[in-house]
């Protein structure tokens, strides 16, 4: 009776321990099972936020090998961005809510975001966006000629769909010179910001203040109110300011100069650019006789000065006169000189005595913008929203990722593909 008590302890105990080697054996193959799985879910993921849509086996296979091999997901993001999709879509959304007051996305291909998404495309310098002599074309048979009059030919284009009008080819969306296309002088181009669609947008009647806070909006990432600042010089803020709103002085000392004054004074680059509303056009400087007795918003006066630059004379008649295109950029000093203006300036540019930067036209002014570390940061911001989802200000590690992806950028010929795949690799596992 003992003896067949202790077989049968024995055979339990035997049995028990099988179990326990077979369920370590499978938790074993079952978590390498599952570690094997999760490059291929990140490159799933990795392909999903770039391109928009599932991408194919032999391209998952890939960019899975390429996380394996490479320990990120930065050359996998890459390969993701040859889907056409990248472009048609995910960067012409990306980029529609820049073109317009409204901020909408449901707005028709036009040359601004041709403009953004070919120099993406092709490596171009991203300073090049507000600066650049520089705009992208179709070249397709059967779609109408670039015309400064109208927005036909990107609404053609973009009707052909995805295959004809690929805009990840370089043999339909081609770059240009805008100065060949628009026939602005090289000088007065400024990249998107003197696209025709930028002008109707935002150069069309106001007083060209609109460019200005739409160009922080959408380029440095902030609206006027934070930035500003009651202690920087006003002696450019023009005559249609009322120096007493309301009567009341101090509504202007203490509050509207904060804006006015830094706005004024970089706004002069603005002074000789004006869409027609007659005409469809963006003009620059028109100094013919038709233009100098025109007296609504669409004339012009002296020196090529657009008449909306010195409307409503008699509100202030003290205040600044706009006799050329310069501008100052007061907010190198001051709580403002938290944007990161670069040191030292970009060309065309000087600093005076006061370390203010200084220069003439738009294109220099441009590229004060383009140079600062707002611009640069506000990229790498834009490009985390729409690959990772949500705001980057929600997690502290995700705003160290945003510091390192913007020094790189900075340092690496401002390539915004680059930042794409460095926002995707970051992004690749789920928050």
């Amino acid at each position: 009776m003992l003896s067949i008590q202790s077989n049968m302890s024995q055979f339990f105990t035997f049995s028990l321990t099988r179990v326990g080697y077979l369920l370590i054996t499978l938790s074993l193959l079952s978590g390498g099972l599952a570690q094997a799985g999760i490059e291929r879910e990140q490159a799933r993921r990795i392909h999903d936020r770039i391109a928009g849509v599932p991408p194919s086996n032999t391209v998952l296979d890939s960019m899975e090998a390429s996380i394996i091999s490479d320990g990120n997901g930065e050359a996998a993001a890459l390969e993701a961005m040859n889907n056409p999709s990248f472009y048609n879509v995910t960067l012409k959304n990306y980029v529609a809510p820049w073109t317009n007051e409204a901020q909408s996305l449901f707005v028709p291909l036009n040359d601004y975001t041709a403009t953004v998404i070919g120099i993406i495309r092709d490596d171009v310098d991203f300073r090049q966006v507000l600066s650049g002599d520089i705009i992208y074309t179709g070249n397709v048979s059967g779609v109408p000629a670039y015309s400064n009059s109208n927005n036909n030919h990107y609404v053609a284009l973009e009707q052909l769909g995805p295959v004809t009008g690929d805009l990840s080819s370089p043999s339909i969306l081609q770059q240009n010179t805008q100065s060949s296309v628009t026939g602005l002088p090289a000088a007065a181009t400024a990249g998107v910001i003197t696209t025709r669609a930028a002008g109707e947008a935002f150069f069309l009647d106001g007083t060209n203040r609109a460019m200005f806070r739409f160009t922080f909006m959408n380029h440095m990432c902030t609206d006027l109110e934070p930035l500003k600042d009651v202690s920087r010089v006003p002696d450019r803020v023009r005559q249609d300011v009322s120096r007493s709103p309301g009567g009341d002085s101090r509504i202007f000392m203490f509050s509207c100069v904060g804006c006015h004054a830094g706005m004024d004074g970089l706004g002069g680059a603005y002074a000789k650019y004006n869409f027609n509303s007659g005409t469809g056009a963006l003009d620059y400087a028109r100094a013919d006789q038709p233009a100098l007795d025109d007296t609504s918003l669409n004339g012009y006066v002296a020196g090529g000065i657009t008449r909306k630059y010195v409307n409503n004379a008699d509100n202030f008649k003290s205040g600044y006169i706009p006799v050329d295109e310069t501008w100052v950029n007061y907010w190198r000093n001051g709580q403002n000189k938290l944007l990161g203006w670069s040191t030292p300036p970009p060309a065309g540019v000087q600093i005076d005595e006061r370390g203010h930067a200084t220069g003439s036209g738009l294109k220099t002014m441009g590229a004060e913008l383009a140079n600062s570390t707002s611009f640069a940061r506000c990229q790498v911001k834009k490009a985390f929203q729409t690959v990772c989802l949500h705001d980057p200000g929600n997690y502290s590690a995700d705003r160290t990722a945003v510091d390192s992806i913007t020094a790189s950028f900075m340092g690496n010929g401002y390539n915004m593909k680059s930042v794409f795949a460095k926002v995707a690799d970051y992004c690749k596992n789920p928050k």
